[in-house]
């Protein structure tokens, strides 16, 4: 089975679990840096790789009214301070093929959003800056057809590619999550699941996305149980007033708990 580097770290098979976490959007160069090192130490408690997470454009919100981040410019060079400061790799999600050299010379991980995993352009314009290249499986596919998405940013020489699980509709404003597809996607690319997208109900609030934080839990420990690779968690210090996200970042405050019982797991595979 495959493995991919992000910065210094391997991810896949016979190699640590990597967490992937931060907020869903960056919202002050204070925030991320103080919620990086929070993370960080939690981190380093149970032995886990941590990349820090955060975008800089959310470009698919529900409402034009809702926040964005600070974009590109400005959101880059916040990621660049998290990296240096912390020493820890840095992802974030881009939205054109454009962006992509930019992002490349900071990042550590470029991501394709779940909505543009089947964008030739993007994922090509991912692949060429060698930096590894986290797609999300789009809402709308069965597992194995993101071989295909693979291939593309492989098809430019660039080895380091990851998949990321994180949900599939079900009906109207309903995610499910079908583990054994994890196991599918897991025979071409390592696998990352991310806990807090899969509980999401996509624009069940009205004009902003709702969603059932109470089951992150569940669905985190099934899917290290099941064997992943890299456990993706959007995190907050103080969620209810989080600009993006807002009804499934977990609480920072509970993420040692949550981290206890899906290492606990992990260690009886």
């Amino acid at each position: 089975m495959p493995i991919a580097r992000i910065g210094s770290y391997r991810v896949g098979v016979g190699q640590p679990l990597v967490l992937i976490a931060g907020p869903c959007v960056l919202e002050s160069a204070d925030h991320a840096l103080k919620l990086a090192e929070r993370v960080a130490e939690a981190a380093r408690k149970f032995e886990l790789p941590y990349v820090f997470k955060a975008s800089y454009d959310k470009a698919n919100r529900s409402s034009i009214d809702s926040f964005r981040g600070p974009g590109l410019e400005e959101g880059l060079k916040i990621l660049g301070r998290v990296r240096e400061k912390i020493g820890v790799p840095v992802l974030s999600d881009i939205h054109e093929p454009a962006q992509a050299r930019a992002a490349g010379e900071v990042l550590d991980c470029l991501q394709v959003p779940a909505f543009l995993c089947r964008q030739t352009d993007l994922l090509l314009a991912c692949g060429r800056t060698g930096k590894c290249v986290n797609i999300k499986k789009g809402q709308f596919l069965a597992p194995e057809k993101m071989q295909l998405a693979v291939e593309k940013v492989r098809g430019t020489g660039n080895p380091d590619v990851l998949v990321t699980e994180r949900g599939t509709f079900f009906g109207y404003e309903r995610l499910v999550n079908d583990m054994t597809g994890l196991e599918v996607m897991r025979r071409f690319a390592p696998v990352v699941f991310d806990a807090t997208h899969s509980v999401q109900y996509p624009g069940g609030s009205g004009n902003v996305t709702g969603g059932a934080r109470q089951f992150i839990p569940v669905l985190a420990r099934a899917a290290v149980a099941a064997g992943i690779d890299a456990l993706f968690l959007e995190v907050h210090d103080d969620p209810d007033h989080a600009q993006s996200d807002a009804a499934t970042v977990w609480p920072l405050e509970h993420l040692e708990r949550l981290l206890t019982a899906c290492v606990q797991i992990r260690e009886t595979l």
